[in-house]
């Protein structure tokens, strides 16, 4: 395996500690193998019973701490017939775990002894945890403004907590500047072993379909790495055969910070950078995605629309969601909240999937 540039196309080892390339564009791992429903683990039930199309070496112990194969559970929310698919059940509470529950095994098997990451919460909290189990130094670094809560989860882990007053943008920057120091930066955006990891989510709701597609897939989307993983592993799935047209994705963004929506508004095929607000919604809170221009083509291509709501709507969607036995946090809970714009498009015979991508008991929003 390879990495690969997708600006200038330049070809970096897999095992590089760069963390973008010379030009400033983004790596995309190549090499990877393809979906084979025969060599499906079928007496493991989590991610790692696809171990056979992930990027991790056979001969390696795994480092797990049982992620993924969560659950789908039907309800209806703003009259939508839906599934939930309860990715906070994760070892951690977030979808974060699949994608760092693969980087975190290959950085072993690379001999990584430290890294650093930038994050407001989940993907620290999730770095924070598997690389304790895998006997990696970790240091994260958050925005001044991030949830105690989950803060209070990074330090519980051991992982040196560094907080950045300022921007989540300037959190970015300042351990940008500490990984040029010597470590490796174990980015959940920028890294591509992540989207490796978060494909799975596709495989597990078409094995637990019965091997079909759904129809739609609604989303929050802040870097939109769930999004892209997802319509990769639904591609790969399309490729093998075993499904037969990929669903429409919906991404979700918070008002206050909307650049994809800004974007796929305009007909832009990328965005651009955007002055944010405040909003509930910390964990989609990104001014800039680096891979914006990938996940407005999968939007467009599948059929499906980038939306934006309120903060006002979000905590109503999130109340809503809760009465029904469902607590998450408010970054979730825009994906439901989107549900109300999506009336005349989802029909209530379509199999729509929402995934609810952290729990509300890491939430100090109240």
């Amino acid at each position: 395996m390879n990495l690969r540039c997708l600006s200038c196309q330049r070809i970096y080892p897999q095992d590089t500690y760069r963390w973008r390339c010379d030009c400033g564009g983004v790596f995309e791992l190549e090499g990877i193998p393809g979906f084979t429903q025969d060599e499906i683990e079928t007496g493991d039930f989590t991610l790692w019973r696809y171990r056979a199309m992930l990027p991790v070496k056979h001969e390696q112990g795994l480092i797990s701490l049982g992620e993924g194969f969560t659950p789908l559970v039907e309800t209806q929310v703003y009259g939508a017939n839906i599934h939930c698919k309860l990715e906070f059940l994760a070892p951690t509470g977030s979808f974060k775990d699949r994608g760092t529950a693969v980087l975190v095994n290959v950085l072993r098997g690379m001999g990584v002894k430290r890294v650093v990451e930038d994050s407001s919460g989940n993907a620290g909290a999730s770095l924070a945890a598997y690389a304790a189990r895998a006997g990696i130094e970790a240091e994260i670094y958050v925005p001044a403004y991030a949830s105690p809560s989950k803060l209070a989860q990074i330090s519980a882990y051991g992982a040196k907590l560094v907080k950045v007053e300022g921007t989540r943008e300037r959190t970015a920057q300042v351990v940008q500047e500490a990984a040029a120091q010597g470590a490796y930066y174990a980015s959940h955006y920028y890294n591509p072993f992540t989207l490796e990891g978060l494909k799975t989510i596709a495989y597990e709701i078409c094995e637990q379909l019965g091997w079909r597609a759904p129809d739609n897939l609604v989303l929050p989307v802040g870097q939109g790495n769930l999004l892209l993983g997802a319509y990769r592993g639904f591609e790969d799935l399309l490729t093998a055969s075993l499904i037969e047209r990929l669903p429409r994705l919906f991404a979700v963004q918070a008002e206050p910070c909307a650049p994809l929506y800004e974007a796929y508004q305009r007909g832009l095929d990328d965005a651009f950078p955007i002055e944010k607000k405040e909003t509930v919604a910390e964990g989609i809170s990104s001014a800039r995605p680096v891979r914006g221009r990938q996940i407005l083509a999968a939007v467009r291509e599948t059929g499906g629309a980038v939306l934006a709501v309120s903060d006002e709507a979000t905590l109503c969607a999130r109340d809503e969601l809760a009465r029904r036995g469902l607590y998450v946090e408010p970054t979730s809970a825009v994906a439901i909240a989107a549900l109300v714009q999506l009336r005349g498009l989802i029909g209530l015979e379509e199999i729509t999937i929402v995934p609810l991508t952290g729990s509300g008991l890491k939430s100090h929003v109240i």
